[in-house]
């Protein structure tokens, strides 16, 4: 239980950030197989996979909603005011991440080098949506109702497919895709507005959601039939993605609406909060380790 809530806490704060997946804290936590399988038993014939995909998912996302709301209460406080130093932290989370998975999933990388090709791809996919984000997003939208217009609804509908869809994916920032559609700003806001109970943003985040469900039922199939029949190619691709994250994260300061900033340099890299980073990915893997051992006893 609390590895699931803690899991979908640090999700959302992960999705909340461009540059930032939080798939890749799901699979850091050891929860990315059960997150995917649950997603895709969620609407299985079997009611006992059924209800054990709900009892998961109701409680990855108590965390989820809890995480999201705080990050949209806090994000311009803090995650703007240190945008650097959050950007190291990231940078020390997939550092020591990555070494990790590829231990814990040895069998997939050792003599299958060749596809290698599959964390280029990953690693390019990555970097053309960071790329994209800063040179072709626009400047938002105001989502309050009265002032969403039809357009704005159906950009905003294809946005929650696309994001969702990155959001399940190590490596791909499902916030990053939302910058690149100009709405980033404009959900954020509306996510803040609605936990301050200004309801006039409920419609826009009900039609968010609902193309949220959708994207998450058209891509969630296919991620967990690659995972299951060629896992080997989508480890490699998973590390790909990590590794242009790396750019996402350095870019991430130029990305900021109300105050772009230059992209994180050797000057304003902090080596503390990168220490930091890589402590609380170690620290998790212990706290997996212990509540995993709890469960089996």
């Amino acid at each position: 239980m609390i590895l699931r809530v803690l899991g979908g806490f640090l999700m959302a704060l992960a999705d909340s950030v461009p540059g930032v997946s939080g798939g890749t804290i799901a699979f850091l936590m050891g929860i990315y197989d059960e997150f995917i399988t649950s997603l895709n038993n969620i609407v299985s014939k079997d009611k006992e996979k059924r209800t054990a995909a709900i009892k998961f998912l109701i409680k990855l996302g108590l965390g989820w909603v809890v995480g999201m709301a705080s990050a949209s209460l806090v994000i311009k406080a803090v995650f703007e005011k240190n945008i650097y130093e959050i950007s190291s932290m990231f940078i020390g989370f997939i550092i020591v991440a990555m070494p990790m998975i590829i231990i814990e999933e040895k069998k997939e990388f050792i003599g299958k080098y060749k596809n290698i090709i599959f964390s280029i791809l990953g690693a390019a996919l990555v970097a053309v949506i960071t790329y994209l984000s800063g040179h072709i997003s626009g400047d938002g939208a105001d989502l309050a109702w009265g002032e969403l217009s039809f357009g704005t609804g159906i950009l905003l509908f294809i946005c929650a497919m696309c994001a969702i869809s990155a959001m399940v994916l190590p490596g791909i920032s499902g916030s990053t895709l939302m910058l690149v559609f100009g709405l980033y700003q404009a959900i954020m806001t509306a996510i803040s507005g609605t936990v301050k109970l200004q309801f006039e943003y409920v419609p826009a985040l009900i039609i968010f959601a609902l193309g949220c469900v959708t994207g998450i039922c058209s891509v969630v199939k296919g991620l967990k039939y690659l995972l299951s029949k060629h896992r080997s190619a989508m480890m490699y691709f998973i590390i790909g993605m990590m590794i242009g994250s790396l750019y996402a994260i350095v870019m991430g300061p130029t990305s900021l609406k109300d105050n772009p900033r230059e992209a994180l340099s050797f000057d304003t890299f902090s080596i503390l909060f990168f220490v930091i980073g890589c402590a609380v990915i170690v620290g998790l893997q212990f706290l997996k380790a212990v509540l995993n051992k709890k469960e089996q006893a």
